[in-house]
């Protein structure tokens, strides 16, 4: 029963990942509109880096990603290969890994966090290695967060594995930051994905609103564009987001560690419009909330934000 119960939850994983890899959380209906400011934030510079994934990509190198083989982890019996950069026509880009427990026990190896070119990326890698065993498989990165952050040249990418018990589902260890440069590095894109208008800067930690897609995969995503120089790594999440005077229950929590950026959306669900009859974004009010993401200690909550989209 249980090991049928994880073979679900892997489709239902494989499934929402498919759904990220071919950019099915981003809709070209044409339903996408700015957002502009409420309430008189600054508007952010816009940057020179394309993030609709123009044919630039393939003016910088004509020639395919290349890595040199590595051990990234040696630890416990436990080490971890990285062997070869891989794109996948469905999947997208990829680190191929060869792991090989020698330990006594059966593993899970998977990420506490994946970053690519200084952006936090979403991942889906989980791999069982039993005791004694070895195995090939490979991290993906999600394509739709590389687009969406205007990644066409991967150049450097930062890895925090996570080896648990498969048994008990207690952590082994969790490595330190790993780092693997590719032959794009000295061509990789690095200038900030930030046009926009800004919604909060304080303390290091800079948000700045970007689009509001209303036909979105799960429902309606407003896209932010988020960057933490606050010297520890940070949680963001939200509090009384309201549209259209409306009450919601968006799907928003985001991780940024020290000197990254992200790109990430505040889903709200379909059925939630419905229920309030809203059929156009017009006026967004939202909270932030940020705290340490280690101790989970509040580090500020901000005054209300108020945006709408054009």
């Amino acid at each position: 029963m249980k090991r049928n119960m994880k073979w679900a939850a892997g489709l239902l994983c494989l499934a929402v990942f498919a759904a990220m890899a071919l950019g099915s959380g981003q809709s070209d209906s044409g339903e996408t509109r700015q957002i502009v400011s409420g309430e008189g934030p600054k508007e952010a510079d816009a940057g020179e880096s394309s993030s609709d994934g123009s044919e630039d990509s393939e003016d910088s190198s004509g020639a395919a990603v290349t890595i040199d083989e590595q051990v990234l982890v040696d630890q416990d019996g436990i080490v971890v290969t990285a062997t070869e950069y891989v794109t996948d026509s469905i999947w997208g880009d990829g680190l191929k890994l060869l792991l090989e427990n020698n330990s006594d026990k059966d593993v899970t190896i998977g990420c506490n966090a994946l970053i690519v070119n200084d952006y936090m990326i979403a991942d889906l890698f989980s791999s069982i290695v039993a005791a004694g065993k070895k195995s090939n498989d490979t991290l993906y990165f999600s394509s739709t967060g590389l687009k969406a952050a205007g990644i066409e040249n991967v150049g450097k990418i930062e890895i925090y594995f996570r080896v648990s018990d498969s048994a008990t589902y207690d952590t082994v260890f969790d490595s330190e930051c790993v780092v693997v440069e590719t032959s794009e590095y000295a061509n990789m894109d690095t200038v900030p994905n930030d046009a926009g208008i800004e919604l909060y800067h304080q303390d290091g930690i800079r948000i700045v609103g970007k689009t509001v897609d209303e036909n979105s995969f799960w429902g309606t995503a407003i896209l932010l564009y988020l960057e933490n120089d606050s010297g520890k790594n940070v949680g963001i999440s939200l509090d009384d987001l309201s549209i259209n005077g409306f009450m919601m229950n968006p799907l928003f929590s985001t991780t940024i560690y020290d000197g990254k950026k992200s790109i990430d959306d505040i889903t709200v669900l379909s059925s939630d419009l419905e229920e309030n009859g809203i059929e156009a974004i017009e006026e967004v009010e939202l909270k932030f909330h940020i705290y340490d993401a280690d101790s989970y200690s509040t580090i500020a909550d901000s005054e209300p934000v108020t945006f709408s989209a054009q």
